[in-house]
């Protein structure tokens, strides 16, 4: 059985009086790559962000390897080195170059000399094949460069689990593609990834697991050919209708 990195337990979000997540349970095993689908507004980016803790919980709890990150007191910087996140518009330093982008988590965070950070960046920016443009700013380089960017830095820090908030939802459609096959590379190498995203051949071809919610509720949970295939619920067969003829 595969080691259980993260625990979500009775977890709800609220904004005022907006309840966008109810009471979720949901856990991430090593080696997982979830993909979460479901219409806008179903609560799936605040439940990441509630994950990465850029949003509190109003109630629930979220273990990393049983420890309750909620907690007052905990070393959340040092977690989110080992849960990293990579943001549907890219959160680049617009003044750094690709090459300082990638290193500063590697010093501030991670507290790395200088070459170290920078050898472990370029090791990771050729990885994603952004190498060539280590001197580039954000602006002189595209949206799907920018995105594989954004990846590389997350994969420096050497995480334990990497959530993608809708990665390709702010390229142009000829962009999507090339940030799809750096995903699928970190899949075979067995990155543990919690995706949300509306690429729904992703999802049902690349993913270990998918998850359908609806109105801040998962609704349906389970491998994708059955998703996909026999999904249970009529929600989740209504949903997937919209992309795939039935």
């Amino acid at each position: 059985m595969s080691e259980q990195i993260l625990s979500i337990n009775h977890l709800s979000k609220s904004f005022g009086k907006n309840v966008v997540l109810k009471d979720i349970d949901f856990s991430v095993s090593r080696g997982d790559v979830t993909s979460i689908i479901g219409a806008s507004g179903s609560g799936k980016s605040t439940l990441l962000r509630c994950i990465n803790l850029l949003e509190t919980p109003t109630a629930g709890q979220i273990l990393f390897h049983e420890e309750d990150i909620t907690r007052r007191g905990y070393n959340v910087p040092a977690y989110r080195a080992k849960v990293g996140m990579v943001f549907q518009n890219f959160n680049l330093f617009n003044n750094m170059t690709v090459l300082d982008n990638c290193m500063v988590g590697l010093i501030r965070v991670m507290h790395k000399d200088r070459e170290t950070a920078e050898q472990t960046a370029r090791f990771y920016l050729d990885k994603v094949g952004m190498l060539p443009y280590i001197h580039a700013k954000p602006r002189q380089i595209s949206g799907g460069q920018k995105q594989r960017v954004a990846i590389a830095r997350a994969l420096a820090m050497e995480p334990e689990v990497l959530l993608f908030d809708e990665p390709t939802s702010a390229l142009d459609p000829q962009m999507v593609g090339e940030v799809l096959d750096v995903m699928k590379t970190l899949v075979k190498e067995g990155l543990t990834m919690l995706v949300v995203t509306h690429e729904m051949a992703f999802a049902r071809d690349v993913s270990s697991r998918t998850v359908f919610m609806k109105d801040g509720v998962i609704w349906e949970d389970g491998a994708p050919e059955q998703i996909f295939g026999t999904p249970e619920r009529p929600e989740t067969k209504e949903f997937l209708s919209r992309f795939f003829d039935r």
